[in-house]
């Protein structure tokens, strides 16, 4: 066996006196890959500097006695209209007394709260100034498992950060900070940080589908982000209203699982129910035929086998119009109609 050299240099230059050996050759069957590669790359780019101009930095503080900005927390937002509203997720801003942006060209501007919404973790802005570059909210209804999306925020100010990932999951749930779920909530795979929030989720395209609004940080960075359809129905409440209206009951209950005899008996589609387990005085539902012990097993013909989808069907039904109760009791099944009120 020929000795090797253990100068590489002598393989360069043919001094070993044996058949050189081989350079790595490249499958030409994957450069099409590499093409596919830099046409997303070339799709990333062409969203980060379309939209990148409307993604802000948000700084949340109060003012010195000095009148000079002391900042106390910051977040991202993104531009939705020409004329200065801007988007982003309620724990950023609220109870803020003062709030400041900054645009990716050093543009500063002083914002004003125009309405938060704990519940879904938005709250839009708004800022002194017009011809803005705005983001469009898209349809995040037409979202399926595997898209690519790119997450942007803008936690500093002067320059957005830009992750991409793919829709890993859709519909999820999520606990807001007022103990509510969130529904259909997008789950996706690109990295975000505490200063992302209330910053867009886009698709390829270059529309907004969500606001990122959480990360779990021990979870592989898996990030998660409020539907721009939700967003949608928010903000036009906001903007309309100054506060998002939501229907209310006054009832307690828990979730109570069925017995078989009585789902067959009933011909129920499910094997649970909300157990009334209380009744608020002051709201609507005491002044109906309503008693602690029913079994609410459907509303406006929507099944509900738990209190949050019992808020979910609320949330979306207009204040002061009649909404109708499927309720078992013993063996009968009644049919009521209450008129709800707005939460408090």
């Amino acid at each position: 066996m020929e000795k090797e050299s253990k100068n590489p240099l002598e393989w360069l230059r043919g001094e070993t006196g044996a058949e050189p050996p081989r350079p790595c050759q490249v499958n030409q069957e994957a450069v099409s890959s590499v093409d596919l590669l830099d046409a997303y790359s070339k799709a990333v780019i062409a969203v980060v500097e379309g939209v990148g101009p409307a993604v802000v930095s948000i700084s949340v503080g109060q003012e010195t006695q000095r009148s000079e900005f002391e900042p106390l927390g910051a977040g991202s937002g993104f531009a939705i209209t020409p004329d200065g509203y801007l988007l982003t997720n309620s724990h950023v801003v609220a109870d803020a007394k003062k709030i400041e942006t900054t645009f990716i060209d050093g543009t500063r501007l002083q914002a004003t709260l125009v309405g938060t919404d704990a519940s879904t973790d938005l709250a839009v802005i708004r800022v002194n100034a017009s011809a803005l570059p705005y983001a469009e909210l898209g349809d995040s209804s037409d979202l399926r498992v595997g898209q690519l999306v790119i997450a942007m925020g803008n936690p500093l100010g002067f320059q957005s950060t830009v992750s991409t990932g793919v829709i890993s999951a859709l519909g999820r749930t999520l606990r807001s900070q007022l103990g509510r779920l969130i529904e259909n909530i997008i789950q996706h795979t690109a990295p975000l940080n505490p200063g992302n929030s209330g910053g867009p989720l886009l698709d390829a395209k270059g529309r907004v589908v969500g606001i990122n609004t959480a990360i779990i940080a021990m979870a592989q960075g898996i990030g998660f982000s409020i539907p721009s359809n939700t967003a949608k129905w928010v903000v036009s409440q906001l903007l309309t209203q100054g506060k998002v209206r939501r229907s209310y009951l006054g009832l307690v209950g828990y979730r109570r699982q069925l017995d078989r005899r009585i789902v067959r008996f009933h011909k129920l589609n499910k094997d649970a129910a909300v157990e009334i387990v209380g009744i608020e005085p002051s709201g609507p539902a005491n002044s109906s035929d309503l008693r602690t012990g029913d079994l609410v097993v459907a509303i406006n013909r929507k099944d509900v086998t738990s209190v949050d989808e019992m808020y979910s069907i609320l949330a979306e039904w207009p204040v002061g119009k009649p909404i109708s109760l499927s309720v078992i009791r013993g063996k009968e099944r009644i049919e009521m109609s209450i008129i709800p009120i707005e939460a408090r």
